[in-house]
């Protein structure tokens, strides 16, 4: 009897409970201030928040087809979880791209291809001043610093570059122990200069000596501008800051931490490259270079005539374009400021080209760089070797949930929030990272076969065609090469 009267009792009581809730909900609705739809449609005005907020997720699982998602297509993430997975790696039924459309691009191929290499090229990157010259892979891991990702990613991607043998950027958060695991390092020093600055955010020499001689960094790179943000500067919320961050970085936990807008250490060309000089006495001559996204092209110009003047010139540039990845940024910088990648790596290559440093300069480019045509055409355009960022989340297995900045990202990689990180299996991941590495290497070698090419250098603007309105152009034919010393005669 009991039994029957609790079964009875306490659906009713539940119903109660829940209905209470309800109504005082619809209350408190009627009478806030902050919300008109919820004054207007109290408790049925709450289901519009709750679709805003998984509207990512109903959108890319629901409404986007293979080719129209944002910022990376299901097809481009399909690609590249099935090379970091080892799974299928074929296309059925032919393209689902519109090869009618403007801007459709293509490479042209041999009826005569070459064999496929049997070990990928590399590219020996160090100017005559560098005297640690380092062999770099033609396909990297671009800046990413920990804070921004999690430690289980920074230490899965650190491992995967160990034993894909490529390197990985540190981004401008400093080097923490999860960079630390045997993978080639690029320590980037950005505005703040987190890890090696005073507390007061100024340029500590003695620290950066320090950090730039352990045996995993290969190279320095400063970072001008990043094309995400250009001339904002780079942005660390709160919630990821925790005593760790701040310790490594040489900061204030807890607190948002906005790099400066410019750096401190230099305030023109020349002093960009005498600083450049130091910085290569201080690593004991390893390869030093800079990062930028275009906006002046008279302030990249004048850079290179005070190289000609000076003699310094740094051992390589990574250009970025605004179509660039960030955990963070606001929007009109994302959507509006800085040049586009394309034509921001043709003018960098021509103007190298047209004063005659380009063959003392190498040149690294990172923008949407995913699959193994990516390499290819960078590479036509005048590029040395490539980095990607949001190609190696997604091998790392990130789902686009567009929650970077809010320290609750779902698979653990941009977020230090232990309960979430914990998913992220750092024993798994980073075989899926060297997998992805490798994979589209070997594809891409295979396109390099396929194109009659024999060595690196055999690429020219003449392979890739674009759709122009009604024509087909090469690059060479939209984009003239400039000749080596053109701007000097």
């Amino acid at each position: 009897m009991a039994i029957i009267t609790c079964t009875v009792i306490w659906p009713v009581y539940g119903f109660s409970i829940l209905g209470a809730m309800i109504f005082g909900l619809g209350i408190y609705d009627l009478f806030q201030k902050n919300h008109t739809i919820l004054r207007n449609f109290p408790v049925l005005g709450h289901m519009r928040y709750l679709l805003e907020m998984i509207g990512p997720e109903i959108n890319q699982y629901f409404v986007e087809n293979g080719t129209d998602g944002k910022p990376i297509d299901r097809n481009h993430r399909s690609y590249i979880y099935e090379r970091a997975k080892l799974q299928n790696k074929t296309h059925p039924f032919g393209t689902e791209l519109n090869v009618e459309e403007e801007n459709y691009k293509w490479m042209k191929h041999s009826i005569y291809p070459s064999e496929i290499l049997k070990e990928p090229p590399r590219v020996l990157i160090g100017g005559p001043d560098c005297k640690q010259t380092y062999s770099a892979s033609v396909f990297n891991i671009s800046a990413m610093s920990y804070g921004a990702l999690s430690k289980n990613a920074t230490m899965a991607l650190n491992l995967g570059a160990k034993e894909g043998d490529f390197f990985q950027n540190t981004g401008e958060g400093g080097i923490s122990e999860y960079h630390l695991k045997g993978g080639d390092l690029v320590y980037q020093l950005g505005t703040g200069y987190f890890g090696c600055r005073t507390m007061e955010g100024s340029f500590l020499p003695e620290k950066f000596e320090e950090n730039a001689a352990k045996t995993a960094v290969k190279m320095i790179e400063i970072k001008l501008s990043q094309g995400a943000k250009p001339g904002h500067g780079g942005v660390l919320p709160a919630a990821k800051n925790s005593k760790e961050i701040a310790e490594i970085r040489g900061v204030k936990p807890h607190t948002n931490i906005h790099s400066p807008m410019g750096h401190q250490a230099f305030k023109n060309s020349e002093d960009l490259l005498l600083w450049v000089k130091e910085l290569r006495e201080l690593s004991q001559g390893k390869p030093i270079g800079f990062k930028l996204s275009i906006g002046d092209k008279q302030e990249f110009i004048d850079i290179c005539e005070k190289m000609i003047e000076t003699g310094i010139k740094p051992d390589f540039i990574t250009v970025d374009g605004s179509e660039g990845g960030t955990g963070a940024a606001p929007i009109d910088f994302s959507d509006y400021v800085g040049m586009p990648w394309e034509k921001a790596l043709i003018f960098v290559v021509d103007t190298l080209n047209g004063y005659d440093l380009k063959k003392d300069i190498k040149i690294i480019t990172a923008t949407k760089i995913i699959r193994s045509f990516d390499i290819f055409r960078a590479l036509c355009l005048g590029a040395d070797l490539c980095n990607s960022a949001r190609g190696m989340m997604f091998a790392l297995g990130c789902i686009q949930a567009l929650r970077c900045d809010t320290n609750k990202c779902p698979t653990g990689i941009t977020t230090n929030n232990p309960s979430l990180m914990r998913g992220l299996v750092v024993e798994d991941k980073w075989k899926r990272v060297k997998n992805y590495h490798n994979e589209t290497v070997k594809e891409f070698l295979e396109l390099f076969a396929a194109s009659g090419c024999k060595k690196l250098s055999d690429l020219n603007r003449s392979f890739i065609f674009k759709q122009i309105e009604t024509d087909i152009k090469c690059y060479e034919e939209v984009y003239p090469t400039i000749t080596a010393g053109k701007y000097l005669q």
